[in-house]
């Protein structure tokens, strides 16, 4: 297993989010805001400059905005969660953009996958499943011409977040991959969840902590993050977990978080792999 992080989760300024991320021993990157911006919405001479700053690094994925809006027609909206956008404002009608745009990034930084979503969560998923799976096939129809991967994060404020749902949307659309984050499954009500997964369709793993209703340090929270990265190992997994910190830190600074953060996934880590 190979350790990255979502950059701003350390800073959305590049210059200070990757020495930072080097000096903790993290060694790729997942792209969502740089600036003020989402990634996707960088020109081509901004993203040239991206690919410069992050060149001793290996850029994992394109953590897009897709399918992270409205779905129209939908039932309401389960106002339980935050939407969080991270500096997207595109709408329904503007996915087809966002789709071309993300495939255009993700070739021209290196990354191999595209994270998606499953449209804002409504108070009943179900009725949402076949727009998903109509999107969701579309995606993978466009990016796998490319050579990329369409992965779905299980968000807990969309209609698919937790690993029942993950699973089932899994089994109607092949060739899409799965990034698993058990913290959001968490926060959607789910425990245990990872057992109902299809392994080999797990691309893509996101590290955080949640206790109390509140983010929290990673490691010290309700996920059990030793057992869980046990069993990824224990099943074979191979790809990245990357750092998604959501937590503020003692003094509401995510940089100080993330830094506290990432030594603790680089010792569990290094733990399960290179046991003394």
């Amino acid at each position: 297993m190979r350790l990255a992080a979502v950059t701003d989760e350390f800073s959305t300024d590049l210059a200070v989010a990757l020495p930072a991320m080097r000096e903790c021993g993290l060694t790729g990157v997942e792209l969502r805001t740089v600036g003020a911006r989402n990634i996707v919405d960088l020109s081509d001479d901004e993203l040239d400059r991206v690919r410069e700053a992050v060149r001793e690094f290996e850029v994992v994925s394109i953590a897009s905005p897709l399918l992270k809006v409205v779905l129209p027609g939908a039932p309401p909206l389960d106002r339980r969660f935050e939407h969080d956008i991270f500096a997207s404002g595109h709408t329904f009608d503007d996915q087809a953009w966002v789709a071309e745009r993300a495939i255009n990034v993700a070739l021209a930084l290196g990354a191999r996958i595209i994270r998606v979503f499953s449209y804002w969560r409504t108070v009943h998923p179900p009725a949402c499943f076949d727009a998903v799976v109509e999107a969701l096939t579309w995606l993978v129809g466009l990016a796998a011409p490319h050579g990329l991967a369409i992965a779905i994060e299980n968000e807990h404020a969309c209609n698919v977040g937790t690993a029942e749902e993950s699973a089932a949307v899994l089994k109607a659309v092949p060739g899409l991959q799965l990034i698993w984050d058990p913290a959001n499954a968490l926060v959607a009500g789910e425990s245990g969840g990872y057992a109902k997964l299809p392994k080999d369709r797990i691309i893509h793993v996101h590290a955080k902590d949640w206790h109390d209703g509140r983010w929290c340090e990673l490691a010290t929270g309700d996920v059990g993050w030793p057992a869980q990265i046990a069993a990824l190992h224990a099943d074979g997994y191979s790809g990245w977990i990357s750092l998604e910190t959501h937590w503020r830190g003692p003094h509401n600074d995510k940089l100080e978080a993330s830094r506290i953060c990432a030594p603790t996934l680089v010792s569990l880590v290094s733990g399960i792999e290179r046991p003394v």
